[in-house]
């Protein structure tokens, strides 16, 4: 029996077969969904080189739910997008971004459900539910925006104007400057693309 606190490993064989270590089975995609939303962690090996292949497996997963009609969560504009940040200057912080943000729709999650909830009851006319779940939409991108300055060191904030005067600058800081003032536009540009993919 797998240790409680490790995650089970399944082993994917040449012939896409999938072995759960721990129960002695073979298990499919749909199977390890399952796991997946019981919240059962698991690690997918190949299971002739032993490379963690978790990866793409969980991509295939999420590949076959977006197949089946009625159940796509991924918007076009949205999937555009993300492609559109492969090889980007700014590819490197879009994964802690977007598990930043999904992380927080978690924790907020139970709070819309009581919105939808309530709204679905009849207390609130469609127009108000749907402001309700927009000023909430809103609230998370800000959030969203602000913590995302925690991964840019060069956007510090105007703190020079609250606390006086700056020191004047050498020939080598204002050289400095300007490549900061390029980072700056550059990470500008990428937290107004991730608003509009998350309002996508």
């Amino acid at each position: 029996m797998a240790n409680e606190n490790e995650p089970v490993i399944i082993k994917k064989y040449a012939n896409r077969r999938l072995y759960n270590t721990g129960s002695s089975t073979y298990v499919t995609l749909e199977d390890l969904g399952r796991m997946v939303k019981d919240g059962e962690d698991f690690v997918v090996t190949d299971a002739k080189s032993g490379d963690n292949i978790t990866r793409s497996v969980l991509t295939q997963i999420i590949f076959e739910q977006e197949a089946k009609g009625g159940q796509s969560l991924l918007p076009i504009s949205f999937l555009r997008q993300l492609i559109g940040f492969y090889g980007d200057s700014m590819q490197m912080l879009v994964p802690g971004y977007l598990e930043m943000s999904l992380n927080s729709f978690v924790n907020e999650q139970q709070k819309m459900r009581e919105q939808v909830k309530v709204a679905l009851g009849g207390n609130l006319p469609g127009a108000q539910m749907f402001e309700a779940l927009e000023e909430q939409t809103r609230s998370n991108i800000q959030m969203y925006t602000q913590a995302l300055g925690a991964f840019n060191p060069f956007l510090a904030p105007s703190s020079a104007k609250a606390g006086g005067a700056a020191a004047p600058a050498s020939t080598a800081a204002a050289e400095k400057k300007t490549d900061l003032d390029d980072l700056k536009s550059q990470i500008a540009d990428m937290q107004r693309k991730l608003e509009g993919l998350a309002k996508g």
